[in-house]
């Protein structure tokens, strides 16, 4: 009688017993079920903030003009959320994605890069924010340190020498075809090219995160690193890809900053890192790893630039605002635990 696959796999001489998989974090229906549930409650909590801007500042918040400026500076903090959502994701983070956009927008902003045109402020801010990353990567995946220390040491590294390039001057653009993509011509029915940057970073992380071997493996390696090393994931290079990705979105979003400002200086990016986890937390990425949404993410940076819009235009101070943020973080995450405690996850 001829025995199953499975069972002749098993039992051939010099194969080891594969032991049943279990179904991956988040996998199923039941968990779409959730996901699509919170991606809903996530729009109307900007539903929400919308009819609170317009009824506290009808003209001011619903004006077209407004509305844009909040879509571009979320598409700033969106892109480098992305890369952060990746990370997190993977069960890592990083605390120097504000710092790598200041180091990449004030060293594609020097008189010596501008001569080089369009061209060269775009070379030079992708391949320094690839670079910082590739650094955090080498660091954590191959020199066995903690995420937290070797990104927190970036963040120190790259303001430091922000600061040295800038010597704490403002680097003004004076390439037009730079400035061009930030004026009212460009826009594409509406639209502000760096939002249409933005969405394009989107599609393309949803697509890698979701629909490719990459994004299986950062699931695997978030949710349990040594399963996915059993498995023939080769753990430490996907950390390094992962950071490299980070520091290549923060590349981005320092081009991004610079046709924004028209400038560089050395503190560009202050904070990013907080909006960028708290807003990939918000949107369900789970802050211990194995999960992660790209969509979720982009509404959770939707609802703290709106937050952010709102305060300004009713005058609240800015420290009124990053206490809202912290305490909306805590709130997260005490959610998070209490729903995985209620599965019997944790």
């Amino acid at each position: 009688m001829t025995q199953p696959a499975s069972a002749a796999r098993q039992d051939a001489p010099g194969l080891v017993k594969t032991p049943p998989q279990k179904e991956p974090k988040g996998a199923g229906p039941a968990f779409g079920l959730r996901l699509d549930l919170r991606n809903l409650s996530l729009l109307g909590v900007l539903a929400a903030l919308i009819v609170v801007g317009g009824f506290t500042k009808p003209d001011e918040f619903l004006a077209v003009s407004n509305l844009q400026l909040v879509l571009t500076q979320a598409s700033i903090i969106g892109v480098v959320t992305v890369g952060m959502t990746f990370v997190i994701t993977s069960g890592g983070i990083d605390l120097s994605v504000g710092a790598m956009v200041a180091l990449a927008s004030v060293w594609a902003t020097t008189l010596a890069t501008q001569e080089y045109g369009f061209a060269g402020i775009l070379f030079t801010a992708i391949v320094v924010g690839v670079g910082c990353g590739l650094v955090n990567g080498v660091l954590i995946a191959y020199g066995g340190l903690v995420p937290f220390i070797a990104t927190i040491a970036m963040l120190a590294s790259a303001r430091g020498l922000a600061l040295q390039i800038t010597d704490g001057k403002t680097q003004i653009v004076t390439v037009d075809s730079v400035l061009d993509l930030g004026v009212k011509d460009a826009y594409v029915l509406g639209i502000p090219p760096l939002v249409l940057i933005f969405a394009a970073v989107v599609v393309i992380g949803w697509l890698v995160l979701n629909r490719t071997t990459f994004g299986r493996r950062t699931f695997a390696v978030g949710g349990n690193p040594e399963a996915a090393r059993l498995a023939g994931i080769d753990v430490r290079r996907q950390r390094l890809y992962l950071y490299v990705l980070s520091g290549l979105c923060c590349g981005i979003a320092a081009f991004m900053l610079v046709v924004l400002s028209g400038s560089g200086q050395n503190t560009n990016g202050n904070l990013y890192e907080l909006d960028a986890i708290a807003a990939a937390i918000i949107g369900g990425t789970l802050l211990s790893g194995g999960r992660g949404t790209i969509v979720g993410s982009v509404l959770g940076v939707l609802i703290f630039t709106t937050i952010t819009n709102i305060f300004a235009l009713n005058n609240l101070e800015t420290a009124v605002q990053q206490i809202a943020k912290g305490a909306i973080i805590v709130v997260a995450v005490l959610v998070q635990h209490h729903t995985l405690r209620r599965r019997g996850e944790t």
